[in-house]
């Protein structure tokens, strides 16, 4: 690690601490490869469906994300989600939605999430036929998949939620941070027949809105948790699932295939140690890394 990270307290993850590519489950349906894209990005592939989860890849470096304005990194995004069916963005924030219309438009792909995702995608010119804005709650068919959103609300970042509000116009685009605001907060859930997802991508949740809903594999934000009580304990008190794979602990401003950090304040091992008290599998999987599920 570079001595300067080393002087503002930066740390890495030690490899040892990463669950090599496994193969988990033993139904009867098609496997799910899971990609871990850094920040609180997934690629979900089955041999007939490739959903993506908040996108985010460009990853500028911190003078960049706080002075300039940010651009998709077009070529990145080509050579590492070549394809995708539908996009799901969890809320509006940069580095959860920056690659997402550049991605759709790409692929093809619907964007699906808030009306605050929706007129990012807009505002970067993509087709009102490639653009689905949902509220939460309905079924949303993905092919032979469905999607669900359930309304939740921003964590906590230092002890405050950063750039809060909503979109309700198309912003500028390209956009600086300031302009995306995270908007309404999605948890998706997604039912692949025989395997049922769930992804947080901001650590809290309205508990009213997971009660009844079980679910294999969570995919749960590290950031901020300990600004929720209670947090790992009571997901998985709601929504039991089997394995937890941990999102959103890298500082998102390292490029994609190098060394990441963790970001400051984030306890990565305690994180997977109250999953594991949980009596819950925690897979922390490397930025790129894979796991795959039946």
């Amino acid at each position: 690690m570079a001595l300067w990270k080393r002087l503002v307290g930066l740390k890495t993850p030690h490899e040892e601490w990463y669950q090599p590519h496994g193969y988990h489950g033993e139904s009867d349906g098609e496997a799910v490869e899971f990609t871990y894209l850094g920040t609180a990005g997934f690629i979900l592939k089955s041999p007939s469906r490739t959903l993506v989860l908040d996108p985010y890849v460009s990853r500028p470096n911190l003078r960049e994300t706080l002075t300039k304005t940010l651009i998709p990194n077009a070529p990145l995004i080509r050579r590492l989600i070549p394809h995708a069916d539908d996009v799901l963005v969890g809320h509006a924030h940069y580095d959860h939605i920056l690659d997402a219309p550049e991605l759709c438009a790409q692929t093809g792909a619907r964007l699906i999430g808030s009306r605050a995702v929706a007129m990012v995608g807009r505002a970067a010119g993509l087709p009102e036929t490639q653009i689905l804005e949902t509220s939460g709650h309905e079924e949303i068919p993905s092919g032979a998949w469905t999607i669900q959103g359930l309304p939740s609300i921003h964590g906590r970042v230092f002890g405050r939620i950063p750039i809060p509000g909503d979109i309700t116009e198309p912003p500028p685009w390209p956009p600086r941070m300031r302009d995306l605001k995270h908007g309404l907060v999605l948890n998706w859930v997604v039912n692949t027949g025989s395997l049922r997802i769930m992804h947080i991508d901001s650590a809290d949740f309205i508990p009213e809105q997971l009660k009844g809903i079980q679910v294999d594999v969570l995919c749960l934000c590290a950031i901020g948790r300990q600004y929720r009580p209670n947090y790992v304990k009571e997901v998985v008190a709601l929504v039991k699932p089997r394995w937890i794979i941990p999102c959103h602990w890298d500082s998102m401003m390292t490029p994609i295939d190098a060394e990441p950090d963790l970001i400051p304040g984030v306890d990565l091992l305690g994180f997977i140690d109250e999953i594991r008290a949980e009596g819950v599998e925690p897979l922390l999987t490397p930025i790129l890394g894979k796991q795959t599920f039946k």
